[in-house]
């Protein structure tokens, strides 16, 4: 299908790996050109983007500062993707809620909840003069807290809530925003050996490739097999093109049907 976006720009955050590099991958397939930010700076970002910028993005300065940059590099900014999210393995714990400590929670809604309200405040009078359009990555998590780190859930769902009223209020002014949750993605965050993925297998006392191999049958996945980065890249280009024109304040959920109810 061809999405008619070639010519448009876009910035994406956490596109150093991952969704949010298959993401500027898909866009610049398309013709779109790309500002990809990322806090480490990756060969394959730099391929798939006009401009790389390292920033941390869970931090207001880091945020305005990718805007600007973006602002500068293309003149304007027709789509945000924010997909930064997440969080660093090494500071997170698994504990319940009364084991973990207001740090934590700070670093999670930094990153999967401010870190979308900074770069969707500073990109936002651009957006409305060229009617753009904003995909956030939440995560099913949001509908179904499950294994991860206490706050990460909460967060989430927090951003996925941003979602809709950022449509209400701005979608009368012909700025579109959607929201895709996706499930267990086949990302480093699964699938490096230092992640989180092979956190969580510790905390089970299983190793790290039982654990990939069990994922499916250990959240109820439909269709048998976690999704791919490049899967869920299809659908966000998707949304941010011409063809989703009438798709508002929509979440989309990318899951092999993890998620039962409607």
């Amino acid at each position: 299908m061809e999405l008619d976006l070639t010519g448009k720009t876009a910035v994406v955050t956490g596109a150093g790996r991952g969704i949010g590099l298959a993401v500027a991958e898909a866009l610049t397939a398309e013709g779109v050109r790309v500002v990809g930010a990322a806090r480490t700076i990756t060969p394959e970002l730099e391929k798939a983007s006009v401009a790389a910028v390292s920033a941390d993005l869970g931090t207001a300065d880091g945020a305005t500062a990718l805007i600007d940059a973006a602002l500068t590099e293309l003149g304007g900014i027709d789509i945000l993707v924010n997909n930064v999210g997440g969080g660093d393995a090494d500071r997170l714990g698994l504990g319940g809620f009364l084991d973990v400590s207001d740090e934590q929670w700070r670093i999670l809604f930094d990153l999967n909840l401010f870190s979308a309200v900074w770069a969707t405040r500073a990109a936002l009078p651009s957006l409305l003069e060229r009617r753009g359009a904003i995909v956030n990555v939440s995560s099913i998590n949001a509908h179904l807290p499950a294994a991860g780190p206490v706050g990460y859930s909460e967060a989430k769902a927090a951003l996925s809530n941003l979602g809709k009223r950022l449509s209400e209020e701005f979608g009368p002014r012909g700025v579109r925003v959607n929201t895709v949750s996706p499930g267990v993605v086949g990302t480093p965050l699964w699938r490096d050996p230092s992640g989180f993925g092979a956190k969580l297998a510790e905390s089970q006392g299983i190793s790290h490739e039982q654990l990939l191999a069990s994922i499916g049958e250990q959240f109820g996945i439909a269709s048998g097999r976690i999704s791919e980065p490049e899967e869920v890249a299809a659908l966000i280009a998707f949304l941010v093109s011409p063809r989703a024109a009438n798709i508002v304040g929509a979440d989309y959920v990318i899951d092999g049907g993890t998620v039962k109810t409607a």
